[in-house]
């Protein structure tokens, strides 16, 4: 096998990022002359994403094709496997180095295509240049005729980048939306509450002075369109249409996979059920304050193990692996719930979501107790095959999350923290009919964190003083206690928002200014969507629930590891025992970020589960008997 290129000091590798090292030291992190030529190619797709605007259905439909690719010319030289995309039969004496080659040239060429025009493609096109030159293969052979292993990866390349024009995703047309429009006018962000919403069920664009997506790429200033709520229509990977719903709309038919029915309207069906969601982001975001005092056990001794759709686990008695029990890790609550929200958001420099599960995979397989038993079981396969088949059923899984989840966006177009919050704060309060700012529609109140500003609680020396405004114009309005926002962050590697009382028309998620909220509808979670679906492969594809040796780790140090603002403020290190635990700690964390109310989590967990089953059954069918 010939030797990866030696750009591993460019990748971002899961145990040992940029977050350093922790008390307990992860596994040293592989070279790239351990890597199989599959793992090498899927490193340099990582990095092309993360150099690359933030695309989730996008980078996900590239991560399949790219893996697709891999397993085509893998599968053209054994006598029973079956292909996905393309179908090519080889013959060598030297199986294992035709395997390589084929997957090279395919690999190059797709990965040259669909980077060609990224931000970022100057350092992407030459990490794929150089790759390449150093497994050995000369990018000038471009023939597509005969039975050479070049032959052979370039006609799957050809065949497949074909396909991507023809695909539903609209790569001709940049991927742009075709038919959908949003209903309501954008939210000018930097001004107070939400004047400009007609109906808050439905997505609102944010108009932001300065746009940045979560890759750390600049944008045009302005609303943000939505991304991909056309997705629907993009051929899958096993999505049946037996779980097919068309809706049609604006002369557009919206393709659903797995509907889960129409999330809480306001007004409508489900709306206590929607103010008191949109009154959870709140309160967690009140959460975010580390020197409060209040305490976690973090560890999967006391975290974890969680009913699917649910978080009532209280985590493992033992390691399954060791016996032993968990070492407990007790931190400031604030100091966890900001790292979550800054690890699972995957950015500045993202892989996206369906890319960091990748990252979580390629951790998995590096860890010396994992033994590369398909399932489990039988013959332990070597690297190469290891890594067509788990990044086959991985990128098949996430690459019809993309097209679910974001078929269900597109359709329901349901409405963001941020819309929602600052139309309930505009309305008034719901729980006092004869006090002032009543509204039936309005926000519920909560003694210490959601309060009417008055003249007494706006005296000098009260908790609303700062918020009585130059001639006590704020009185009636509504204050809550939450994290304080951008404006108190002028340094993000020196300052620290805090807690404290704001004025709800001011209120932020916890990202950003630049940033704020992706773009495009809450409803279902694409993080827990993708998150539940990945777990599920690498559950059943290892044939263990458990990370190897019972432990999957990774240390955010001390004041070095956030990015919206400083902290943690000590080392803490995220900590799962199962793979469904860190999915299920990436669905929270769009919480405590002020992304997500659980109506969009608790569905996608659901959602991702049978999507993950489902690919993960048809591709063990491309594996042969």
């Amino acid at each position: 096998m010939r030797s990866a290129p030696s750009f591993a000091a460019l990748v971002v590798l899961f145990a040992l990022s940029a977050c350093g090292t922790s008390d307990t030291p992860p596994p040293p992190a592989p070279t790239s002359e351990n890597w199989s030529v599959a793992r090498t190619w899927n490193e340099v797709l990582l990095e092309g994403i993360r150099n690359d605007f933030a695309r989730p259905t996008v980078h996900a439909r590239n991560v399949f094709h790219v893996s697709a690719a891999m397993w085509d010319a893998w599968a053209a030289y054994d006598p029973v496997a079956l292909p996905v995309l393309v179908s090519e039969i080889g013959t060598s004496p030297d199986t294992e180095a035709a395997r390589e080659e084929a997957i090279s040239y395919a690999c190059y060429r797709i990965l040259r295509s669909r980077f060609q025009n990224s931000p970022g493609s100057a350092q992407t096109l030459g990490l794929i240049d150089s790759t390449m030159a150093g497994l050995g293969f000369n990018p000038a052979v471009t023939t597509q005729v005969g039975g050479t292993p070049a032959a052979i990866g370039n006609r799957i390349a050809a065949s497949i980048l074909a396909f991507g024009q023809v695909d539903g995703s609209n790569e001709a047309g940049g991927f742009t939306n075709q038919f959908y429009l949003p209903v309501n006018d954008p939210l000018v962000v930097i001004l107070p509450g939400n004047p400009t919403i007609s109906d808050p069920n439905r997505w609102q664009p944010l108009a932001l002075q300065f746009n940045v997506d979560q890759a750390g790429n600049p944008l045009p200033t302005g609303a943000l369109p939505f991304l991909s709520p056309e997705w629907g229509q993009v051929v899958p990977f096993a999505l049946s249409a037996s779980d097919l719903t068309v809706f049609p709309r604006g002369g557009f038919d919206y393709w659903v996979y797995h509907d889960p029915g129409p999330p809480p309207q306001h007004g409508g069906a489900g709306d206590l059920l929607y103010k008191q969601g949109f009154e959870q982001v709140l309160e967690w975001s009140s959460f975010l304050d580390p020197t409060d005092g209040v305490t976690l056990n973090i560890s999967p001794a006391a975290r974890g193990n969680n009913v699917l759709g649910s978080n009532s686990g209280t985590g493992y008695a033992t390691n399954s692996a060791t016996g032993q029990p968990y070492a407990d890790q007790v931190v400031p609550a604030g100091d966890y719930y900001r790292v979550l929200a800054e690890f699972w958001a995957d950015g500045p420099d993202s892989e996206t979501p369906p890319g960091h599960w990748f990252v979580i995979a390629n951790y998995v397989s590096d860890q010396p107790q994992l033994i590369r038993r398909f399932e489990g079981v039988g013959a332990e396969l070597d690297p190469l095959e290891w890594d067509v088949k788990l990044y086959l059923a991985l990128s098949g899984a996430m690459h019809d999350v993309a097209i679910t989840a974001w078929g269900i966006k597109g359709w329901y177009d349901y409405t963001r923290p941020i819309s929602a919050l600052r139309f309930l704060g505009d309305l008034g309060q719901r729980t006092d009919p004869g006090g002032p700012s009543y509204h039936p529609g309005g926000i519920e109140l909560v003694p210490g964190r959601v309060e009417v500003i008055t003249a007494a609680s706006s005296a000098p020396g009260e908790r609303h003083e700062h918020l009585a405004g130059p001639a006590d114009d704020n009185l009636g309005k509504i204050a809550v206690r939450a994290w304080r926002g951008p404006d108190f962050v002028a340094n993000p590697q020196t300052d620290t928002a805090g807690v404290g009382w704001i004025l709800l028309e001011e209120w932020w998620p916890y990202q950003r200014p630049s940033f704020v909220t992706p773009p495009f509808a809450g409803y279902i979670s694409g993080h827990s969507t993708y998150s539940r679906a990945a777990a599920t492969v690498l559950s059943r594809f290892t044939g263990s629930e458990f990370f190897p040796g019972g432990l999957g780790q990774f240390p955010c140090p001390q004041n070095s590891f956030l990015v919206f603002e400083e902290g943690p403020s000590v080392t803490i290190t995220l900590q799962w025992a199962k793979y469904f635990d860190a999915a299920d700690e990436c669905s929270l964390s769009r919480i405590y970020g002020g992304i997500h109310p659980p109506a969009d989590d608790i569905p996608g967990r659901f959602i991702g589960a049978q999507i993950g089953a489902d690919a993960y059954d048809f591709a063990r069918t491309r594996f042969g008997p």
